[in-house]
């Protein structure tokens, strides 16, 4: 996955508490066998209408928040089902950051194997985010994950923001070293090797070809 240190963007606002994974990617787009390809699928039944046309009002439809890195959303994000889907459709639609008061465990685990950072910031920090971007859409935020700070300059008397947020220890140095599961198993690729030619030649072995 990609490595993730500082990400300095305009953000996409989706104010709504709860948002379960079934909100985020349906389940009607869980059939497909490859990770990519999930982001045109995000949110879907909020962003577009039943013959496939744009919600104009919708966040993600809006063009002040084309390319936005970073997604502000509400409490309780990612709670439901526990669908890794929901992780990629997001890193898939080009989110490194998704910021909110609170997330689901399950998901916040999945978010850090792909490649995409949660930090919790408190409702009153929140609300002040989207009062901003509210009152400016280009309002930049920046999120530094070596020093764990999330900031915002004061837009029309909203701010500024300058906080430090919680991450656990080892999901950091996968985020910041660009490490999923299998980078993590292939840099123990020397010791693995080491057993597997002590291993009696009876015994069998995963094909590697």
């Amino acid at each position: 996955m990609q490595a993730v240190s500082l990400v300095t963007s305009n953000a996409c606002p989706i104010d709504a508490n709860d948002v379960d994974t079934d909100q985020i990617i349906p389940k009607q787009y869980l059939k497909r066998i490859e990770r990519s390809g999930y982001g045109p699928f995000a949110f879907s039944e909020w962003r577009y209408n039943e013959d496939g046309t744009p919600i104009a009002d919708f966040a993600m439809n809006k063009p002040e928040h084309d390319g936005a890195e970073i997604l502000v959303t509400g409490r309780n994000f990612g709670c439901g089902s526990s669908r890794e889907h929901a992780a990629w459709a997001l890193e898939d639609s080009g989110f490194k950051v998704v910021i909110a008061s609170s997330f689901a465990d399950i998901f916040r685990t999945n978010c850090g194997k792909v490649g995409v950072v949660c930090v919790e910031v408190s409702d009153d920090v929140l609300r002040t985010m989207h009062a901003a971007i509210a009152a400016d859409p280009s309002v930049q935020i920046t999120v530094d994950l070596p020093s764990q700070r999330v900031s915002m300059p004061e837009v029309a008397g909203h701010g500024p923001i300058d906080e430090r947020f919680d991450i656990d220890e080892h999901t950091k140095h996968c985020l910041v070293n660009g490490l999923d599961d299998i980078a993590l198993t292939l840099a123990h690729e020397t010791d693995i090797t080491a057993y597997e030619q002590t291993r009696a030649e009876w015994r069998p072995l995963v094909p590697t070809g």
